[in-house]
């Protein structure tokens, strides 16, 4: 199938990162030009784009701030002549087991602002950009996570932050698009546990076999698994009648093990 992402330019948040790397070389695959976003991980975000057969940027953001995002996206559109589509896939999930009365402001704070106020920014530069230009059609996808359809315990920030991605600013957004794009779209994938550098100080045995008790496929998503429908969903081909869509990529999760 063709996908028609051909020569279509996607900014990809985040894209130094296991997800985000996955990602990269699908739409690679496809054709498409990357604008390739890194915070703190520029070399991790150059050595991408060398290994990458399209034509890229990489460009280097605090998604928390207003003014580098719009740093970002004067350098993308300066470089590329359109930008078609954005990947919200940036954010940060804290290791470390904290429940909810014992966390603090600052750690509440800090990751909201980089899971959804990173979000927030993001697609409202990317919206500014469509109601300046011309466009048929337009994606947003979002990368959320199950913590969002399950809740996670001791992590009481991060779902809270990834709940308000997949159905507050999905659910509104898909409505929003259309006025700038007539076939514009917005959809959210919710990964389950993946085999991801953020990820990975939580992989121990015991938690990958409590993780997949409850799931059919008994094993954790590969980041090639969340990249390809990623590209999926952002196909204009594809997916042209999907919008609002929150696919879970889980195995087939049916929920958290609770009393082993």
């Amino acid at each position: 199938m063709n996908l028609n992402l051909q020569n279509q330019t996607v900014l990809i948040t985040g894209a130094s990162g296991g997800i985000g790397q996955s990602t990269a070389a699908a739409f690679a695959e496809e054709g498409a030009h990357l604008a390739i976003h890194y915070h703190t991980q520029p070399d991790a975000a150059l050595a991408l784009a060398d290994r990458l057969d399209t034509q890229t940027l990489t460009v280097g953001a605090d998604l928390r701030n207003e003014s580098s995002i719009d740093q970002m996206f004067t350098e993308i559109t300066n470089t590329f002549p359109r930008l078609d589509a954005v990947v919200i896939n940036a954010g940060v999930w804290i290791a470390q087991d904290v429940p909810l009365h014992e966390m603090s402001l600052d750690q509440w704070r800090q990751t909201l602002d980089a899971n959804l106020t990173s979000a927030f920014l993001t697609t409202r530069a990317f919206l500014r950009h469509l109601a300046t230009v011309h466009r048929e059609h337009a994606a947003i996808t979002i990368v959320s996570s199950t913590a969002a359809l399950f809740g996670e315990a001791d992590h009481a920030d991060y779902a809270a932050s990834k709940s308000a991605l997949t159905t507050g600013l999905t659910l509104s957004l898909k409505n929003e698009i259309v006025r700038l794009a007539p076939g514009g779209r917005v959809n959210c994938v919710c990964p389950g546990w993946t085999d991801t550098p953020m990820a990975a100080p939580a992989h121990t045995t015991g938690a990958i076999d409590r993780a997949t008790a409850t799931v059919p496929l008994r094993r954790i998503a590969h980041p090639d698994d969340i990249a390809r429908a990623i590209v999926f969903l952002t196909s204009p081909t594809a997916a042209r009648h999907i919008t609002g869509a929150i696919l879970p990529i889980t195995g087939g999760m049916e929920g958290r093990l609770l009393n082993p």
